[in-house]
């Protein structure tokens, strides 16, 4: 029996366009689905966008645009990035649709019948930018950490959720890896984080009328958090059901950056208990991209936005370069100048010229690939590239991964050096260059996840030059 695999990435706020921060993550979702696919797992990508609170009701403002109107443009920005990068999601989900907004309703009757909710009085600073109320300890110089703006002190009535209630046992689950957090580093943050305690959250706005409405009380509207948390479940068509089962739950991974690690950690398990439904498996988390060693920033002009990636180097290039960038899980720093220069060794110089110089060979002597490799050199170094495939996908070790495919790649260099075929008789000529034919097939097949279009094109013997140098 097949396994299921359910990933998920966060639906990305439509505030502003996409970034490279939102590709990156979609990216290594893809990748993952497409290896969960290869290995025959029944795999299901979600991904969407979160369209509800303050800052969607400001920003639509400042464009002179009505609300919905700008969520539908921004909504539909992300889906054609999507598309742009070779994100093939299974489905796209939108804080905004009917099914999602009744599913959100029932849970929070479902929470507020069971006592989970409850009315009281709230003071207390709130980052509009954040979406959430700020502790003093948050802040840097009175400002809040991300987006370097005082907090507004904010004193109205609410509805709270009893976080407190789940303390313990989420603080249980992530110690025992039953609620795992990856890396080991952000485990040890939320752990570090759960020892000053869990306050009950304020779950409500008055103020905001662009969110959904608590269903029972309809001055308010729903915390943009609370909403958006139930995405990955009413994404697989849940309907707002508690202890309801459903067919890919839980998520086998859900990815994100280190920024929504608190709540994801805090706030969507203790959700998830008071509903009785079992958590997701695992968290994984990576970091940020800088620029030259700076934040990415429109102030400064260093921007790198998708699209001039994929202009620049194309969308198999832009896939392989970040995911190459650095560890995942770790920060990463990156430029137009590194990502060109590496390009031009990885890409146009690494498995580019390879696979160019192999063909050359075989079409001049019309050689074919054959079933097996004779030499046990080339058998043995692509054994081991296969097993740290397994191994570092299995592991959201990207770089690691490609880095083992990129030896092999380095490998065939040196043994086409070494043995020189071009000088040998016809025989051997063709056994060396049948086993080269043979490994290059090999890596198109490795490189599928990362590079789907790069592969299809090796196994289709496409003539064209794969990555033509860029000067």
């Amino acid at each position: 029996m097949n396994k299921k695999f359910y990933i998920t990435t966060p639906i990305y706020y439509v505030n502003a366009r996409p970034h490279i921060g939102h590709a990156y993550t979609s990216i290594a979702a893809d990748v993952l689905a497409r290896y969960h696919k290869i290995i025959n797992d029944k795999v299901f990508f979600l991904t969407g966008t979160d369209e509800h609170g303050a800052k969607i009701e400001q920003a639509a403002q400042k464009k002179n645009k009505s609300v919905k109107e700008f969520c539908d443009e921004n909504a539909e920005n992300f889906k054609k990035t999507a598309k742009a990068l070779n994100v093939n999601y299974d489905k796209f989900i939108r804080t905004t649709d009917k099914e999602h907004e009744e599913a959100v309703k029932k849970a929070l009757n479902v929470l507020y019948e069971k006592g989970f909710i409850y009315k009281g009085e709230y003071e207390g600073l709130y980052c509009v930018d954040c979406e959430q109320y700020k502790s003093k300890n948050d802040l840097v110089n009175g400002k809040c950490a991300d987006h370097q703006k005082e907090p507004e002190l904010m004193k109205e009535e609410s509805y709270f959720f009893k976080l407190s209630s789940f303390e313990n046992e989420i603080k249980e689950k992530i110690e025992s890896d039953e609620f795992e957090i990856k890396p080991e580093e952000r485990k040890n943050e939320v752990l570090s984080f759960l020892k000053g305690g869990l306050q009950d959250i304020s779950i409500s706005r008055k103020n905001v009328k662009w969110g959904i409405s608590l269903p029972f009380d309809n001055k308010f509207t729903a915390y943009v958090w609370v909403d958006a948390f139930l995405n990955y479940l009413t994404g697989i068509k849940w309907n707002g059901e508690p202890k309801k089962v459903l067919e890919f739950w839980p998520p086998s991974v859900q990815l994100m950056s280190k920024d929504i690690l608190r709540v994801h950690a805090t706030i969507w398990p203790a959700m998830l208990l008071a509903l009785e439904i079992s958590l997701p498996k695992k968290l994984f988390i990576h970091g940020y991209f800088t620029i030259d060693g700076q934040k990415m920033s429109k102030s400064l002009g260093n921007v790198i936005w998708p699209e001039d990636l994929i202009e620049k180097f194309g969308v198999d290039a832009t896939r392989y370069l970040l995911l190459s960038a650095c560890v995942f899980g770790k920060d990463g720093d990156i430029s137009l100048d590194k990502l060109k220069e590496k390009y031009n060794a990885d890409l146009a110089g690494g498995i580019g010229n390879l696979v160019s110089r192999v063909r050359a060979m075989a079409e001049k002597k019309q050689i074919l690939s054959h079933e097996q490799i004779s030499n046990s050199n080339l058998q043995i170094e692509l054994d081991k590239t296969w097993k740290i495939w397994k191994d570092s996908l299995d592991e959201f070790k990207f770089n690691e991964c490609l880095n083992s495919i990129w030896k092999l790649i380095s490998f065939c260099d040196k043994y086409i050096e070494k043995e020189r075929p071009w000088e040998r008789p016809d025989k051997e000529q063709t056994i060396i260059i049948s086993d080269l034919l043979l490994v290059i097939n090999n890596i198109a097949q490795l490189l599928k996840p990362f590079l789907p279009e790069t592969s299809e094109k090796i196994l289709s013997k496409e003539k064209k030059i794969l990555f033509p140098k860029i000067d």
